[in-house]
């Protein structure tokens, strides 16, 4: 039975005399944020967190947002080589700037929202990347669309704290069921930009496509006041009040009861600092994590703009054809040395079948992580995508290389799902936006490897940057297997 305001205001109160020995009063039963998430279970609350921070509809909320804005770089790249008359090597440019960005302000905005707040990081991030976003749309060179795009991919990175602020809600037994499904969400944003790519691409230019792509995000505010600070964090800080007042208001929309008593403090420790990651009990698990996420990026985001590559210039059994414009255009454009080809109708829907994949192993993604854990899944899956990127050597029809694509889409999604879940449950809530952060970093340091691999390596030697991508699969798959520490079925630690 939920207990009064007043009565938990001098329940908290007699609890800060106790500071130093963290003790209640004698006869006084207490409980922690975890027992009582536990407690209320799973209901209302969760679900309309979930809705608000994915969304299935419009890029308004954090998953269809990130992935709009990964795959606008896709879609668009194909128009600003021709705009620009760019080679190869500055069409991969953009898109690692892009996670230069992520990952420079990835690790920065880790930190402020393990000292001020995951909520107003969230906040922050989104209307950055909106608003950065929306400049890109008016870029009048190619140095300045860099530039933009970079300053986009650092608001992204705050994207993660959205994920966080799910995990900290969620009782454990639904974290490995409710955390997959948010790639829902992320398909629903690829799917939604390569759809309005094909409408608006070839009428009104990719200019409009981004312009109509940002703004949605800026009206994230009107949202924002239905999500709550983490309880766990104000915990964290001491703002036992907020904390209580949170946790009891997720009661009500559940229709369940608070445990009895008043909710306990933990010891005061500090916050997240780097040196705690690389401490001897989290050192070894720290660095395979980095390993891990640093391959999962590497081959997710290869994956998308080798597809994108392979569409844009029709690449058959492991070499280049000449490029074969959809619109029967015969422009001095078509045969330029810059590879100015237009996706066509057919290619959009390539890119739509081989995107769907991301959500066809869903199914069975959850049912591995929750019977097999979350180690020996991703070692399975990581193996599969290893497998995948040398099959995509075969000659094959056209049919057949949309069938690959659609299982390495699918394999690299799972990877992801996976990954996330993991690194928010190993470490305690001190350090969770912190190891998040980091993980976030070094993964886009794979991220920003990618484009030179797909679509610079990739034409010079098809076989050797598919072994490029398999070798790092696998030797993730090797450090998932190995990692210290199984999370399925274990609670969030509260502190170090």
């Amino acid at each position: 039975m939920a207990i009064a305001p007043k009565e938990a205001e001098n329940a908290i109160g007699m609890e800060e005399i106790h500071t130093e020995r963290k003790e209640s009063p004698k006869g006084q039963k207490t409980f922690t944020v975890e027992e009582a998430v536990e407690t209320i279970g799973f209901g209302r609350f969760h679900i309309m967190l979930f809705l608000i921070m994915g969304s299935t509809v419009v890029h308004l909320f954090p998953k269809v947002a990130e992935a709009m804005e990964i795959m606008l770089i896709a879609v668009v790249s194909p128009l600003i080589r021709c705009e620009w008359q760019l080679q190869d090597w500055q069409v991969a440019l953009v898109t690692t700037m892009v996670f230069f960005g992520y990952m420079v302000f990835s690790i920065v905005l880790g930190l402020l929202a393990d000292r001020y707040g995951r909520w107003k990081i969230l906040l922050l991030s989104f209307l950055w990347a909106a608003y950065f976003s929306l400049l890109t749309s008016f870029a009048p060179s190619y140095i300045w669309f860099v530039f933009l795009r970079a300053m986009v991919g650092g608001g992204v990175s705050g994207h993660a704290q959205g994920l966080i602020i799910k995990t900290e809600f969620l009782p454990t037994k639904y974290r490995g069921y409710m955390l997959p499904l948010s790639q829902v969400f992320w398909l629903a944003g690829s799917l939604l930009i390569i759809g309005l790519a094909s409408v608006v691409n070839p009428t009104i230019g990719w200019r409009w496509l981004i312009r109509i792509a940002s703004i949605p995000g800026i009206l994230l505010i009107l949202l924002f006041k239905f999500i709550p600070e983490s309880a766990r964090y104000n915990v964290s800080m001491g703002n036992m009040g907020a904390a209580l007042a949170t946790l009891q208001r997720i009661a009500r929309m559940n229709g369940a009861a608070m445990p009895e008593g008043v909710l306990r403090e933990p010891a005061k420790e500090r916050r997240g600092r780097f040196k705690d990651l690389i401490h001897p009990k989290y050192l070894r698990t720290t660095l395979q994590i980095w390993i891990i996420w640093l391959g999962i990026a590497f081959a997710y985001y290869g994956v998308i703009l080798a597809s994108a590559e392979l569409l844009e210039r029709d690449i058959v059994c492991g070499s280049a054809a000449p490029p074969v414009q959809d619109s029967g255009d015969d422009s001095e454009e078509s045969h330029s040395p810059c590879h100015c080809h237009f996706f066509g109708p057919a290619a959009y829907q390539t890119m739509i079948i081989s995107t769907a994949g991301e959500i066809a192993l869903n199914p069975l993604n959850i049912l591995g992580i929750n019977l097999l854990g979350r180690r020996l899944s991703l070692c399975i899956t990581m193996a599969c995508t290893a497998l995948f990127f040398l099959l995509l050597n075969i000659c094959t029809s056209s049919a057949g290389m949309v069938g690959f694509l659609f299982m390495l889409r699918a394999l690299v999604s799972a990877n992801f799902n996976t990954i996330y879940i993991y690194t928010a449950e190993v470490y305690p809530t001190t350090m969770r936006a912190l190891g998040m952060g980091t993980s976030g970093s070094l993964c886009r340091v794979g991220a920003m490897v990618a484009p030179f691999i797909s679509q610079v390596l990739m034409n010079a030697s098809f076989i050797g940057a598919l072994c490029l991508f398999s070798s790092v699969c696998v030797v993730c798959a090797i450090s998932a297997v190995t990692l210290p520490i199984e999370t399925k079925g274990r609670a969030l630690q509260q502190a170090k």
